[in-house]
């Protein structure tokens, strides 16, 4: 439910997206001032017609002058003779009114009791809209008449001020019409735009996925985009030296399989091909040399395997004690060469990871100074505040090997007449980089080589956090 939901919120292409929010953001923005400019302009248009209505009826007021009329004996206001366009009647305390102008009660605003209340002095003016009984609609202003109990009403037709609100809402919401579509195209033209590097950085993506070429993209400008393809260009790096790496594995692993490999089929077709003259010795000497290839084959690919994982399969971090991980493994070393000596001097170290693997880093350490170390030699063991160092007695490392004894593979002069694959020392450092480590080698003080392993921990066993991981274009070879 929540991908349907996810996929059908997020339909149609991101342009049409902002062209879209863009034209609604317009036409809000414009449908709020034409409401707004429109009820400004009509309320000041009310306001200016009631000030003139009744500035003129206090006008009139004022001047309660009478004139007869010669032809029907009839007296009407002087203030009649100005009222033209408007109105007017006088309204008496009772509500009763007199029409000067003669006008049909249908055809003009009845006075109602704010006019009234006008009369009798109980407001200084009234001012209200009427509709006639044919449905004109009339604003009034109601004054008292100066020197009379009586008041006076102007009325002014509100038809024309009507007609006007009308082109006035024609011309907003035609204006506004325009501003909605001049906007949708401005959206369209700034997304189009906007939107075009990311369209190239797609085309690049999909060629990229194509032809599996990882040149870095061009990157133009500072923008957000720019930004985006610097990034995906350091992704790119990354996939590129990861690509390298697992091809240069591939490379030396094969070139690393190819000799034993060839050695073991070369005893096995002597084993076939030999005849009942081959002496049960020779046999004997055969089988041991097939059984020592074979073991050296199982360790090189053992050791393949633990490299090319990135990360360990599924890791037991643990609190372990170095120290005890360091005399299991000189256990199992010290059968393997039992005419070199160890000595150890060691004091409690524990750290958060895993036990097996950091066995195996320990013991390739020790293997590699037994390796080295003369017949009926000494190998010198040291673990303090989380500093393992294995000193051996051997011809010790040239300054010129020491920035490449971790390197998977890498052998120097006079390891190559030596049994192994150059793989035991990247493990170890493989194993410290993702305990949170290092390893390290240098000159010994006892005339061979020194290796040095760094682990974080504690001296005692408490509960500590995990290291950090090590990332993966790190965690395997520089």
């Amino acid at each position: 439910m929540t991908a349907t939901a996810t996929s059908s919120r997020y339909r149609g292409s991101l342009a049409g997206r902002v062209t879209l929010l863009t034209t609604l953001a317009v036409a809000g923005s414009i449908a709020m001032i034409a409401i707004g400019l429109y009820f400004v302009v009509r309320i000041q248009l009310q306001a200016n017609m009631d000030e003139s209505l009744l500035k003129r009826a206090h006008a009139a007021a004022s001047n309660p002058q009478y004139i007869h009329d010669a032809r029907d004996g009839s007296y009407f206001p002087v203030f009649a003779l100005n009222a033209g366009d408007i109105a007017l009647m006088s309204v008496g305390q009772n509500g009763d009114y007199w029409n000067p102008q003669k006008r049909a009660d249908d055809d003009f605003p009845v006075p109602g009791a704010a006019e009234a209340y006008v009369a009798q002095r109980k407001e200084p003016y009234a001012v209200r809209t009427i509709t006639t009984d044919k449905g004109e609609v009339f604003r009034a202003a109601t004054v008292p008449i100066s020197g009379t109990d009586e008041a006076l009403m102007l009325a002014q037709s509100l038809e024309p001020q009507q007609a006007m609100y009308k082109r006035l809402g024609f011309v907003v919401l035609f204006f506004g019409g325009a501003g909605v579509v001049a906007a949708a195209f401005a959206g369209w033209v700034v997304a189009a735009g906007g939107l075009r590097p990311v369209r190239r950085l797609t085309a690049s993506v999909d060629r990229i996925a194509t032809t599996e070429d990882l040149t870095p993209l061009p990157v133009e400008g500072d923008d957000e985009i720019a930004r985006l393809a610097t990034s995906f260009n350091r992704m790119l790096s990354a996939v590129s030296a990861s690509r390298d790496r697992q091809r240069q594995l591939v490379a030396d692993a094969s070139h690393e399989l190819r000799t034993p490999l060839t050695s073991l089929r070369t005893n096995v077709e002597l084993l076939t091909q030999a005849d009942a003259s081959i002496s049960g010795e020779q046999r004997a000497d055969l089988l041991g040399d097939i059984r020592a290839q074979i073991e050296e084959l199982t360790n090189l690919i053992g050791d393949l395997v633990e490299l090319a994982r990135d990360e360990p399969a599924e890791p037991t971090l643990e609190t372990v004690d170095l120290s005890d991980v360091v005399d299991r493994a000189l256990s199992r070393v010290r059968l393997r060469a039992p005419s070199v000596t160890f000595s150890e001097e060691m004091t409690p170290w524990w750290v958060m990871g895993d036990a097996s693997s950091l066995e195996r880093a320990v013991t390739n350490l020790l293997d590699n100074a037994a390796k080295w170390s003369p017949a009926s030699g000494t190998v010198h063991v040291s673990l303090r505040n989380g500093v393992l160092s294995v000193d051996d007695e051997g011809p010790g490392i040239a300054d010129d090997d020491i920035p490449y004894v971790f390197d998977r593979f890498y052998r120097s002069t006079e390891a190559r007449s030596m049994p192994g694959s150059g793989l035991g020392l990247a493990i170890v450092r493989q194993v410290a980089e993702r305990t949170g480590g290092s390893v390290s080698a240098a000159r010994s003080p006892y005339g061979g080589a020194r290796m040095t392993l760094r682990l974080p921990g504690s001296a005692s066993p408490r509960p500590t956090e995990p290291p950090a991981a090590v990332s993966k274009n790190e965690g395997l070879d520089h």
